[in-house]
């Protein structure tokens, strides 16, 4: 195991991706990396969950998905949680690894 492998952090694709748990530098590549495996895994509608906050971490997520070939939408969460999340509708068609 390298130095590299122990920093992996493995979170479940299941269409929901909290990130609270990630460094503010990473969530665009984290966010990247997880849309590649919901699409691989055929969800096609992912909740990302950024907080509320000051909408550091919500302005990165919708300026990635904003840029993303596969995202063909997304819209702040109405549910309870509020514009805490953002939810992903993901192109069924067969998906574009970018980064």
């Amino acid at each position: 195991m390298t130095p590299m492998d122990s920093d992996a952090v493995e979170i479940p694709v299941d269409g929901v991706l909290d990130l609270h748990t990630f460094a503010p530098r990473d969530v665009a590549s984290v966010v990247e990396e997880y849309l590649w495996a919901c699409l691989q895994k055929g969800i096609f509608e992912v909740r990302i969950i950024h907080g509320k906050g000051k909408g550091v971490l919500r302005r990165t997520v919708h300026s990635r998905l904003s840029r993303h070939p596969d995202v063909l939408g997304y819209h702040l969460d109405d549910g309870p949680s509020g514009w805490g999340s953002t939810l992903v509708r993901l192109s069924p068609a067969q998906p574009e690894k970018t980064s």
